[in-house]
């Protein structure tokens, strides 16, 4: 499974996922999240790390001339779409973009089939509140297009093997505190989604 460490708001915990074997982070650009991190902040990690690494920005609620701009901006490589946007929306971000799925029941996780798409617990705060799916919501469906978040830890992420989720999205398991994380618990994690 390929794993993303959401969060980050400093270059130290930046690196330390990336030696610990991540594949993608995650800056959220969400005012309202006590993760949030400005985009010039960003940028200043951005700007630090090594090659091959996908820098992914979160955004709830804003426009697809803005996150476009922030993206170009801050260097990231991927827009995370946090909230409900009919298909043109992603046409008009013109931006290589990643579909967020917040569900309350199991039909929402067959929307958008043929897209991956990152599959979330609903919740009023837009992520990185630790609540977890019913993962027997997956049980015999193809999930290979599916990024799981929500609720996951380094003491749950090995249960999810058997489903082959393309991929999954941590933020609030691996931390010490809100947005800083705990390098024990980030090397932990991603070392048991690769296993």
């Amino acid at each position: 499974m390929r794993v993303k460490i959401c969060g980050i708001t400093n270059l130290e915990d930046a690196l330390l996922a990336i030696h610990a074997g991540a594949d993608a982070l995650g800056f959220v650009f969400y005012p309202e999240s006590p993760r949030y991190i400005t985009p010039t902040d960003a940028k200043k990690i951005i700007e630090k790390l090594p090659p091959f690494v996908d820098k992914v920005a979160l955004f709830v609620n804003e426009t697809p001339e803005f996150i476009r701009s922030m993206c170009l901006e801050t260097g990231c490589t991927l827009a995370q779409i946090h909230f409900d946007v009919e298909k043109d929306f992603f046409t008009q971000v013109n931006f290589p973009s990643l579909r967020v799925i917040r569900a309350q029941k199991r039909e929402d996780i067959f929307e958008y089939a043929d897209e991956y798409r990152l599959v979330d617990a609903y919740c009023e705060s837009f992520g990185g509140s630790g609540k977890r799916l019913n993962i027997e919501w997956f049980e015999g469906i193809d999930c290979s297009k599916i990024i799981l978040a929500g609720g996951l830890n380094p003491e749950n992420v090995a249960d999810l093997k058997p489903y082959g989720f393309y991929g999954v999205d941590v933020s609030s398991g691996v931390e010490a505190s809100y947005g800083k994380k705990d390098p024990q618990r980030v090397a932990s994690f991603i070392k048991k989604a690769k296993a």
